[in-house]
């Protein structure tokens, strides 16, 4: 993996190649390469290891002109980067490959290549495709059946775009288990494994399902075909963002523009599925009133930051629609033996939508008796979109910093929203209910509110500069928000931290507790609070410095080792979503400061479509 580009014109596709890598760049990769027919019918192909740039330069002294190509940038999974594992991998000098995903019989199939006179020249489990590809198309004498009898030798997940120079106005694309979707043109047509690499180009997307292979050919000519071989319509869909959202504005990075787009982007998630004292459940599709009214359980399965939003809605679920949930981390829930209550509700979150294992998990609930699946979700025309029952789309727009944001705090809205429609069904008393959505309208002037903190906590920021290790700390739902900020803080600058709910303190990490170790603490207004400022003195008397973000009405002051800043009052139910964004303002100025790849963070991807 990480990014696929491919493009069949009338006109030099160099370019349009190009541009579509540095907008996947957002992705996290190591390297990256193209490969095009030129008007000669021959197979030219550039790599370089490292940034986009590093391809642009070579490019610039030795183009590669031609009206069908492929690109390609490449986050390695097998093989260290270099540029002899870069994208596109050849067979020969006539056919080239670009691929995401992971082969998993790749060594079987190198071996069986190998003893036929095969040679390899990377590390790479996309290599065996390439030659794979080469055998099979001197043997079936057209490109896309070569594609169709490769295809069924690979066991993993892939997205493929190749050429060949037999066919020269011919780009082959096939998905299973990774995104692929086609860009349709005039007279031109494009693959891409995400829609914001052909915006330059397109607005108009066809996005490819499960099994899928596409022909794309001369005068923008485009033929899907289904797992089974068969010519497929597909719907063409337009893109709903416009192309300045992949633009960093006036904002120095992407990760910047997208916490203050937070207010926005909120007021967008609620708009148009809150009545006048409740949550319109029909926003969760026309079935859903009936199906929430048989739930008796609900079982969430995420990754990463989505799963800490998963977290946050279990308080919110048990305590206002009065019904027991789980939350699983996907890549652990579908390896296990799943005991599955009757009437239980899977939701799965993910801002892509095409997590792999969070598909996998969806993949496999499927069969074992769930009432029904919702999916939470960023991107309409997903896989996990498709591929469930019910959904609800966050709203967030396009979100390209590795770290994730505002599809968080829009992820929790989100969910607040399906805790107030189960809770409506399930007889959440008719007051709180009102209470919640006056509460969640005023909520997006709360995060303008807390935005205008940032100067001070980038003063705040100052104290973290030279730090190696960091704690936080938070008690009830606000646990899974000092999750969610030393998550921020280690993904981009590489501090190492940890959080604990603040009562386990005294049964293990008070004793990395000193002046060293700074102890970052989240105070809003609720029940607990006199117990969290009992475990704030735990940490001062050990000699820690404490940073607490605290509710303006609590009566916290700064003191000595104990630096407080002070946030707007919100409703208890919300705090979590509030208190989220002075900890990724915090993460993102000591990045900054420690100088890191603030985007694109050393090892990461976006969207993490292997396991």
């Amino acid at each position: 993996m990480c990014g696929i580009v491919g493009a069949v014109a009338e006109r030099n596709v160099q370019g349009i190649l190009l541009e579509g890598l540095k907008r996947l760049e957002y992705r996290g990769y190591d390297s990256a390469g193209m490969a095009v027919l030129d008007l000669q019918g021959h197979l030219q192909r550039g790599r370089a290891l490292g940034k986009v740039a590093a391809l642009e330069e070579r490019l610039t002294r030795e183009p590669l002109p031609g009206r069908c190509g492929i690109a390609h940038t490449r986050w390695a999974t097998h093989g260290r980067p270099s540029e002899q594992n870069a994208h596109p991998h050849q067979s020969g000098e006539r056919l080239a490959v670009v691929h995401n995903g992971i082969i998993e019989n790749h060594e079987a199939l190198r071996r069986e290549l190998e003893a036929e006179g095969y040679v390899f020249t990377s590390e790479t489990d996309t290599e065996v495709i390439a030659h794979l590809l080469e055998r099979e198309s001197r043997q079936a004498g057209d490109l896309l059946a070569a594609v169709r009898r490769v295809l069924d030798r690979l066991d993993g997940a892939y997205a493929l775009g190749v050429i060949h120079a037999e066919e020269p106005d011919v780009v082959i694309g096939a998905r299973k288990g990774s995104p692929l979707i086609v860009g349709v043109g005039i007279d031109e047509a494009f693959v891409a494994s995400d829609p914001l690499a052909l915006l330059q180009v397109t607005d108009r997307f066809i996005y490819l399902q499960e099994g899928d292979a596409v022909r794309l050919s001369a005068g923008g000519r485009i033929e899907v075909f289904d797992a089974t071989g068969l010519p497929v319509e597909r719907e063409i869909q337009v893109f709903e963002h416009g192309d300045g959202a992949a633009s960093k504005g006036d904002y120095r990075h992407f990760m910047l523009k997208e916490i203050h787009e937070q207010p926005m982007v909120i007021a967008a998630a609620l708009e148009g599925r809150l009545g006048e004292r409740s949550a319109l459940v029909e926003s969760f599709g026309p079935e859903a009133e009936a199906l929430f009214r048989q739930a008796s359980q609900v079982h969430i399965v995420a990754c990463g930051t989505s799963y800490h939003a998963g977290m946050v809605a279990r308080y919110w679920l048990e305590r206002y629609a009065g019904i027991p949930v789980q939350v699983e981390v996907a890549s652990e829930y579908r390896y296990r033996q799943v005991v599955v209550p009757e009437g239980t509700l899977f939701v799965t979150l993910s801002q892509s939508g095409e997590t792999a294992d969070t598909l996998a998990a969806l993949r496999f609930a499927r069969e074992r008796g769930y009432l029904a699946s919702l999916a939470i979700c960023n991107v309409p025309g997903s896989s996990l979109v498709r591929e469930s029952d019910l959904t609800l789309m966050t709203q967030a727009g396009p979100e390209i910093g590795v770290a994730s944001t505002k599809a968080f705090t829009t992820q929790l809205t989100a969910l607040m929203l399906l805790t107030l429609a189960l809770g409506r069904v399930k007889g959440l008393d008719e007051r709180v209910q009102a209470d919640l959505v006056t509460a969640l309208r005023g909520l997006p002037g709360l995060v303008a509110r807390v935005l205008e903190l940032d100067p001070e906590i980038e003063a705040l920021s100052m104290a973290f500069a030279e730090k190696h290790h960091a704690l936080f700390l938070g008690r009830g739902a606000l646990f899974p928000i000092a999750l969610e900020g030393a998550l921020k803080l280690k993904e981009i600058s590489y501090i190492h931290a940890e959080a604990y709910p603040a009562g386990e303190l005294k049964h293990g990490p008070l004793a990395l507790v000193d002046s060293e170790m700074p102890v970052i603490s989240v105070a809003p207004n609720d029940e607990l609070l006199d117990k969290l400022k009992s475990n704030l003195q735990e940490v001062r008397a050990r000699g820690g410095e404490l940073f607490v973000f605290a509710d303006e009405g609590v009566g916290l002051e700064e003191a000595d080792g104990i630096r407080v800043i002070h946030l707007p009052h919100v409703h208890e139910a919300l705090a979590p979503i509030l208190y989220t964004l002075p900890l990724q303002l915090l993460s993102y100025h000591v990045a900054v400061l420690k100088g890191t790849d603030v985007d694109q963070p050393r090892n990461l991807a976006k969207s993490v479509t292997v396991e």
